[in-house]
């Protein structure tokens, strides 16, 4: 199960976000990756085949520090385990998005993409995703806008989360059947697929409903159902500690399986259900 880990912030978030990433490995993975807008408006990425230490590597030898990231770590559905189809991906070098789940629709998508001259990348129903909200901000679209027009297009169940360079403040996220979470800070806020992956920069969480969009910034967020009205969301705080987190109130690693296991199995069928139908692709 992928895993998203996104960050708005005065400081460099860059080793926030590889660190939410290690802490999302549980959930397996076969390629990971990480795209910043550094303090000069650039967008950069990186992505690697294989374990986050990989990335870490990378990253270590071309550093990207910037306030604003996105990291992930993928499961190939749409596409072979490939650094060309890792996330992030991006549209025009200016927006960027990762992506959990199944785009039910994305071919048909994709094809009208083609026909309107637009070259594809990847093999990955997720660029296509980027390319809709791309075609929005440029058309003068706020980047929450943007988001909200391409969900309208889209069938299937997911999460998202996308920045803009060019709306450096803003990561903007979509829960449509599998989870995210907000993580809340002083002056910065961030966004995951698992509180765990923000406990060490924070305890205080806002969990999105089905449906929900959210966007993010350093100064707040703002979060919209799937009626697209405004919706309140209670301020949860975590009791765990990092290392707690792990184990949680269980007395060893064992025990937690045992325990966890109608989770887990709920937590594998999450994102490869949508409403109406099961994502094939998904299994």
């Amino acid at each position: 199960m992928c895993g998203i880990v996104g960050a708005v912030a005065q400081r460099d978030v860059d080793q926030i976000l590889l660190e939410g990433l290690r802490r999302l490995e549980y959930r397996g993975y076969d390629s990971a990756g990480i795209a910043m807008v550094d303090r000069s408006g650039g967008l950069k990425r990186i992505r690697r085949v294989g374990k986050v230490a990989s990335l870490s590597e990378a990253l270590e030898a071309h550093p990207m520090p910037g306030p604003l990231g996105l990291a992930h770590t993928r499961w190939a559905t749409h596409g072979a385990p490939t650094e060309q189809n890792a996330h992030p991906h991006f549209s025009h070098q200016r927006v960027a998005i990762v992506h959990n789940g199944i785009i039910e629709n994305f071919a048909s998508l994709r094809e009208q993409l083609l026909a309107d001259g637009v070259e594809l990348e990847s093999e990955t129903d997720t660029e296509v995703v980027a390319h809709l909200i791309h075609s929005a901000v440029d058309a003068g679209q706020s980047l929450l806008e943007a988001v909200q027009g391409a969900l309208e297009r889209l069938d299937g169940a997911y999460a998202l989360a996308v920045i803009d360079r060019l709306q450096p403040d803003v990561v903007v996220g979509a829960r449509r059947g599998s989870p995210l979470v907000i993580g809340i800070g002083i002056g910065e806020h961030f966004l995951a697929s698992d509180a765990a992956a923000l406990l060490p920069v924070t305890q205080r969480f806002v969990y999105l409903n089905e449906g929900d969009v959210v966007e993010l910034t350093r100064a707040g967020w703002r979060i919209f159902d799937a009626a697209g009205e405004p919706a309140d969301r209670p301020v949860v705080t975590s009791r765990l500690s990092v290392d707690a987190a792990e184990k949680g109130r269980y007395r060893h690693y064992m025990q937690k399986e045992i325990h966890e296991q109608p989770e887990a199995i709920a937590n594998t069928l999450e994102g490869r259900i949508s409403e109406h139908s099961v994502l094939e692709a998904g299994f």
